[in-house]
């Protein structure tokens, strides 16, 4: 993944210039946020996270964050989609198809045969999780604060 902070030529990251074209986010990309992802990749209990980036001209203009789910239950290895983001003036070129593309097969050679994300209510994305191929909705997703 590349540095977090400003990019090469004075660029805004990306979480900056997102929320610039669409600030319904809800978090402050300040300091505090850079450091926390900085450090996670020095912490080993991000070991089995995965992180790829979509670069267009040299800037970043894509993300999508998946972490793989271990479980002994059922001896199965799933993993599950935390983030997947396109800068809006980037969206409907293919890059969260790539992004998608390319986490899938990398997840697939990790073991994980099933990828579990929550889709966002934003019609855009429901549109996009749709049309993935071999992908079905079903169940509900919760979210409990811990």
């Amino acid at each position: 993944m590349a540095k977090v902070g400003e990019e090469s030529g004075g660029e805004k990251p990306p979480e900056r210039r997102l929320r610039e074209e669409e600030n319904f986010w809800g978090w402050e990309v300040n300091e505090a946020y850079t450091a926390a992802v900085q450090q996670s990749f020095q912490d080993p209990r991000f070991a089995n996270a995965l992180s790829l980036l979509a670069y267009v001209d040299g800037k970043v203009v894509g993300r999508i964050d998946s972490t793989l789910i271990c479980s002994r239950f059922d001896g199965s290895i799933k993993a599950y989609l935390d983030w997947l983001c396109v800068l809006k003036s980037q969206r409907h070129k293919g890059i969260a198809r790539a992004l998608m593309t390319d986490l899938r097969r990398r997840l697939k050679e990790a073991g994980a045969d099933t990828l579990i994300g929550l889709i966002a209510a934003n019609p855009e994305a429901q549109r996009f999780y749709r049309s993935l191929e071999r992908a079905k909705i079903q169940d509900e997703g919760i979210w409990i604060d811990l």
